[in-house]
This record gives C-alpha cells, sequence and structure tokens, in this order.
C-alpha cells in the first residue's frame, strides 16, 4: 500500500495528547518561549544511537512540485519517525554516521543528509531545487498539537568546513515547520482558485552562503534566512561567523506567533538566542503540524549538495502544569525586574545592545 505523505491530509481520528484547559495559566499573555521548554514527546524526534537505524528509500522519489509524479511508497525510516515528503522527494542519502568531533556529550550517531539529483533524476533543472525530510509527528501522536499547548523543536547541526561547501550562491540548508491556520487556501497549490479551509504554511530558518566569486568580495559570507515577516518576505537574519555544529530551535507561542533561535556549539538554547519573532504572512499558527528539514543544491546533474549532518531532533510541548510554571517564573521575574528599574536608570540609548542583520565573512580554513 501507498505511503501518503502529504503535510495536511491525514484524518486526525483523536488528540488524546491531553485534554483542553482553560486555566487561568493559559489566559497569559504570551511571551517568547525558549525551545527545549516543557514536557519532552518521546514519541516522535530521534538520537541515531541505534546503530541498526536505516532509511528504506523505496524509490523512485517524489517530484511533484516539478511534474505531478509521486514517486514509489515513499521513503521512510525502520524505526517510522522520518519519511518522504510527496511535494519534493528524499535526500539522496540519508544515513547514520560517527557523530563529529564536539557534538552533544555522549552521543555516538548522527545523522547525515546529502543529495545530487534534488529535482527529476536524469532531468537536470539548472536551478534551486531541494529535498525534504520529515518528521512523523501526526501519525505518532494520533494528530496535531494545538498552538496553545507552545509546540517547540531542537536540533544540533553540523556546518561542514567552507571548502567542502556546494560552490554556489543561494540556500543550502533549511530548518523548517509546518503549521495551520483557518482561512481562505489554495491547498497548497493544488487548487486553481481559494476555498476556505486550512492554510498551511513552512515558516523556518535557510542556511544561506554568498561565494567570494559571485559576490566579488575577498571571502565567502554566509547567514540565516528567516521565513518570514509578517508580509511574506524572508529577509537575512543572523550571520553565520563560524562552522561546525550549531543549535537550532523554533517555538511556537498561544498568541500564534512564530520565535526563531540558533547559536553555535551544542549548549541548550536560552533567551539570548533568540534571533527573530513573527506572525509570517499575517498568520496567526493554530496547529503545528511537523517539523522537517531540506537539503539544496543548484542540480545541476553534477555536483553534490554539502553534507549536512544532524543530531538529536526533540519535540516538547506544555502541559497545564507547565504552563502553571512559566507562569509563577513570569511573575516573579517581572517582580524583580520592577524592583531593579525602581532602583537603577534607565540604560542610555547608546549603551543598549545592537543587533545587525548584515551577513559577515567566513574565512576559508
Amino acid at each position: 500500500m501507498k505511503i501518503r505523505k502529504l503535510f495536511g491530509w491525514r484524518k486526525v481520528v483523536g488528540m488524546g495528547l491531553v485534554a483542553l484547559s482553560t486555566s487561568n495559566a493559559l489566559a497569559q499573555s504570551s511571551e517568547p518561549l525558549v525551545p527545549g521548554t516543557g514536557t519532552k514527546a518521546v514519541q516522535v524526534g530521534d538520537d541515531f544511537e541505534d546503530e541498526s537505524w536505516e532509511w528504506f528509500p523505496n524509490w523512485p522519489k517524489s517530484t511533484k512540485n516539478i511534474n505531478k509524479f509521486e514517486g514509489g511508497q515513499g521513503g521512510i525510516s525502520r524505526n517510522q519517525r522520518w519519511y518522504e515528503g510527496v511535494k519534493r522527494g528524499q535526500p539522496d542519502i540519508v544515513k547514520r554516521v560517527k557523530t563529529p568531533e564536539d557534538g552533544l556529550p555522549n552521543s555516538k550517531g548522527s545523522l547525515l543528509l546529502h543529495s545530487l539529483h534534488t529535482g527529476v533524476p536524469g532531468r537536470p533543472s539548472y536551478q534551486l531545487q531541494q529535498d525534504d525530510f520529515i518528521c512523523d509527528v501526526e501519525y505518532r501522536l494520533g494528530g496535531t498539537i494545538p498552538i496553545w499547548q507552545c509546540p517547540n523543536f531542537v536540533v544540533r547541526v553540523f556546518l561542514p568546513p567552507v571548502a567542502k561547501w556546494e560552490r554556489r550562491s543561494g540556500a543550502h540548508f533549511a530548518i523548517r515547520s509546518a503549521v495551520d491556520v483557518r482561512g481562505w487556501t489554495d491547498n497548497d497549490g493544488e487548487l486553481d482558485h481559494k476555498i476556505w479551509g486550512r492554510e498551511i504554511y513552512y515558516p523556518g530558518m535557510f542556511v544561506e552562503f554568498e561565494t567570494k566569486e559571485d559576490f566579488h568580495r575577498p571571502h565567502d559570507c554566509a547567514a540565516l534566512r528567516i521565513r518570514a515577516q509578517q508580509s511574506g518576505h524572508d529577509y537575512k537574519g543572523l550571520e553565520i561567523k563560524q562552522t561546525g555544529w550549531w543549535t537550532f530551535g523554533m517555538s511556537f507561542t498561544r498568541d500564534g506567533a512564530v520565535h526563531y533561535y540558533a547559536k553555535p556549539g551544542v549548549e541548550d538554547l536560552t533567551n539570548e538566542d533568540r534571533i527573530a519573532s513573527h506572525f509570517p504572512y499575517g498568520h496567526r499558527a493554530e496547529r503545528f503540524k511537523t517539523f522537517f528539514f531540506n537539503v539544496c543544491n543548484g542540480d545541476n546533474g553534477r555536483t553534490w549538495s554539502s553534507d549536512w549532518i544532524i543530531d538529536d531532533p526533540t519535540l516538547y510541548w506544555l502541559t497545564n502544569d507547565d504552563h502553571k510554571e512559566l507562569v509563577a517564573k513570569s511573575r516573579t521575574k517581572s517582580r524583580s525586574s520592577k524592583s531593579t528599574s525602581e532602583s537603577e536608570p534607565e540604560p542610555r540609548v547608546s549603551e543598549r545592545k545592537k543587533s545587525s542583520k548584515e551577513t559577515i565573512q567566513i574565512r576559508r580554513e
């Protein structure tokens, strides 16, 4: 039987995750939530420590976004926690590998994602194309996660040395999510007109590269491109100053906002690591469907993508007790801040921390 891989098609029989609540704790105003907060959803995510971890590609890959071809049965992992996206298809190589140096403590296994034919195999487009590697959330949890439960996820990603990146300017990799909201939709491009239903959108962070040759600079540059502002436009966010391990995360708060976090290293994220907060496309998210990764290349039939290695992708959500604990901490922090503001003068504008959204140089090592 064909494995279906569309976002949003799955019929939810029952949520069973937690009961709805109208407690006072949930009525508090939303604040940015650090990814990694709350209760771990043990049914989804992965640590890749199982030496028998295996990917079954079930070729051919899907290329529905290009030629409406949905591929074979669909790629899926042995542990059934990951699957191929029906829209763009799977990476050419999905393989458990030894964790690179300086990874998470005690981590022995990570996952390599690598692609040559990101478009239609044998028919290069010579344009940017991308493959999808998707975490199975809906099946394994029995439905989507309502946004009032503040779903959030964290992943470690190994950025290879610059000399090993595909020599192409543009997006190379992405950490993304799928959420939806009630509104007018064309069913993700399936229809030639809009109907009232569930509009799915895909906020995320793209690792973007600019070669020194293309931009006539002495060094290569890289940055995270944030998707998306309320207008729907992407923009360059945090500059990437070093390669090696990075920690990325996204969170969704009860007001439907999306919060983006990133920093070099494998340490847990903190409030200081937030790089943006938005209502992408003007939407306020209502349901969290999944998170996934994109592997990109120039689809010329000859040049492989850069090697992207991920480790310990983990999903969290907030129970009622988690909410109450956060509200209590917020109130304590508010009282402390008020006390401090009454005893200390406001800093001058020149002393405030400044932020920059410009890319900077990565020196080849």
